[in-house]
């Protein structure tokens, strides 16, 4: 947890699992953006633009906190059950069965857990704590947002199949892939739609509309087809009617944006230039959003 200096009051903080590599001395929460036609960014150009995102979150008076993974469940579908899924009753290997919680839920749960940390802890602002995920950890925060209204807002970063882009559109990875390649981070019933999309009785939209009235951003790649752009964008849309009943709003456009032209209201979406990564352009936009929305403390 890093916390701006002499911060006159507790201030909001971003929260997120692997939002920055622990294992540095010094955050590093994004990286520069592959622009075609231009040079691809060095590694130490990657570490200059993280170290300056990071002083530029504290600046705007934002904390910003990172769950390690391995501490909630492991990646692996061998070793997944080895951490935290052992407190609900996992004595063994093998997938996660037919309603069980897999990897995803668990870190999920990881979440919640340090939303419970934030309400007691000195110069943290426990009404204002942003969820932020990118890739695996965008569907994670959807997924602990909506179980979890203590959050203000929540950030989705490229977070694809499982997050925000809709499975029935059967674009890109689909739950056909992920459910085969990645099958410790579901409930073991999700496989059952590998190849019958159209089946499922719920989509993506519903994940997001779970999250009203709160403030919602999602953002993907152009080059990221993979976690299919306009997937997310359609999920962010016809997330809109349960916003509206609520009068909360929605996101105020039916028409796909122009590359790192951000649209939307308390429902946020962008496509930017690049590839599948969380980048300095991603969190300009969301500290902006979060100001808007969610406020900030004066650092």
């Amino acid at each position: 947890l890093f916390l701006p200096n002499h911060a006159p009051k507790p201030v909001p903080v971003f929260v997120g699992v692997h939002v920055f590599d622990t294992a540095h001395a010094y955050p590093r929460p994004a990286v520069a953006r592959q622009i075609p036609g231009l040079p691809k960014p060095t590694a130490e150009e990657n570490v200059r633009v993280g170290e300056a995102t990071t002083d530029r979150i504290l600046a705007r008076g934002y904390g910003m906190a990172s769950l390690n993974i391995e501490h909630l469940s492991p990646d692996s579908a061998t070793n997944w059950w080895q951490g935290v899924a052992r407190l609900f009753g996992r004595t063994e290997p093998g997938p996660p069965k037919a309603t069980e919680t897999g990897a995803l839920g668990l870190w999920a749960w990881g979440l919640s857990r340090a939303m419970d940390y934030f309400e007691s802890a000195p110069g943290v602002d426990a009404r204002r704590v942003i969820l932020i995920g990118h890739s695996r950890m965008g569907k994670t925060a959807l997924w602990a947002g909506a179980n979890d209204e203590r959050f203000a807002a929540v950030i989705s970063n490229c977070s694809g199949c499982g997050g925000a882009a809709l499975s029935m559109r059967n674009y890109g990875e689909t739950v056909a892939i992920i459910t085969h390649a990645f099958p410790h981070w579901f409930c073991g019933n999700f496989a059952q739609y590998a190849g019958h999309e159209s089946r499922l009785p719920v989509d993506q939209h519903e994940l997001v509309a779970l999250i009203a009235p709160r403030p919602v951003y999602i953002a993907s790649a152009v080059e990221d087809r993979w976690a299919d752009p306009r997937g997310s964008f359609l999920a962010a849309l016809h997330a809109g009617p349960v916003y509206r009943l609520l009068n909360a709003g929605g996101l105020g456009t039916t028409n796909f944006p122009s590359p790192d032209h951000p649209v939307g209201g308390i429902i946020h979406y962008h496509v930017r230039r690049g590839q599948h990564d969380l980048t300095d352009y991603d969190w300009e936009q969301y500290l902006d959003f979060s100001e808007r929305y969610v406020g900030r403390s004066t650092p």
